[in-house]
């Protein structure tokens, strides 16, 4: 009897192994249902970074894999070397860090004004007209901001002149130094009311009570707004703005490629261009690979960063 008790503890499963075991095969379903999802993740999010291995090589299309020939790091050491991609470099960062600053905060200030639209019609109106230029395409939305800044019959430059603040039309589209601003505004008029979605859903899970409770205390609604609905949404807040962070050098080219032109080309080009009109566009495959490796790899940088900041000042974070 003694030996068998002694053997007994060895040769049983622990409680807290059991219990995830349990707890897996009662959420099968749930792990099936998923599984499609972590498929199409793997093939179209994991398995293209096989093509990494062409900014190691001198890719030749027609060939092998076997039969290309292998340069190491060459094309990231021409890439370091070439004066250009540290302009794209700026621009990009410019225009991502300008979208992240009035991109990110005033659809945060917007959720909040509209929460406190206490007229439900007038609320909904607003929301509607906000939400419809994010369905609109970057080519339309380019061709209205161009013909709003034109110097022939657009619309600021005649409020510009009839206000008597300028004596003659204003070029904006070819000043370089004020495109990123351009940029800028364009991309918050479009997407402003979208972005403003996950903020609302956040202040409406924040409990009424605590409103009626400061209410009564006297908080007026300003305080309510600062003390009640900013702290209950704040890890939505955290979360959003590490993600962002983390997107800083992936903000595409549509944009940028339809409402620049040549005159303002030092000021438009950003990193996904640069891959399009020096890497595919002349054929050099490796060449705009190893860009796209470094445009990953500084991302990925930026949301490990600043996840850990985050995390430090916060306790909010991603991972």
């Amino acid at each position: 009897m003694e030996n068998l008790s002694l053997l007994q503890p060895a040769t049983a499963v622990p409680a807290r192994k059991r219990s995830k075991w349990r707890l897996a095969f009662e959420q099968r379903y749930l792990f099936l249902m998923s599984l499609p999802f972590v498929i199409w993740l793997f093939v179209f999010s994991y398995l293209p970074l096989w093509g990494w291995t062409m900014a190691f090589q001198k890719f030749k299309p027609g060939r092998t894999f076997g039969e290309q020939q292998w340069v190491g790091l060459d094309n990231f050491v021409q890439l370091f070397r070439e004066p250009h991609f540290y302009m794209v470099l700026r621009n990009t960062l410019a225009m991502s860090f300008m979208g992240l600053a009035v991109g990110y905060t005033i659809p945060v200030v917007f959720a909040i004004l509209l929460n406190e639209i206490r007229w439900s019609p007038f609320k909904r109106s607003i929301q509607t007209i906000s939400y419809l230029p994010h369905f609109v395409s970057w080519v339309v939305v380019a061709g209205i901001i161009t013909k709003m800044l034109s110097t022939d019959g657009g619309i600021v430059n005649e409020i510009l002149l009839a206000l008597n603040l300028i004596d003659q039309p204003i070029q904006f589209m070819a000043k370089g130094e004020w495109f990123w601003g351009i940029v800028t505004m364009s991309d918050l008029w479009k997407e402003m009311g979208w972005n403003s979605i996950i903020f609302l859903a956040a202040i409406s899970g924040i409990d009424n009570e605590q409103y009626e409770a400061a209410k009564v205390d006297g908080a007026s609604r300003l305080r309510r707004m600062w003390h009640i609905t900013l702290p209950g949404i704040r890890p939505t807040l955290m979360v959003m703005l590490i993600l962002s962070i983390g997107w800083l050098t992936s903000i595409g080219f549509e944009k940028q490629y339809l409402l620049g032109n040549s005159l303002v080309q030092d000021y438009s080009e950003v990193l996904d261009l640069y891959v399009l009109n020096y890497g595919i566009n002349l054929g050099r495959y490796s060449f705009g690979t190893a860009i796209g490796i470094v445009n990953s790899l500084v991302a990925i940088t930026l949301l490990l960063l600043s996840n850990r900041i985050f995390k430090r000042i916060t306790n909010e974070s991603v991972i």
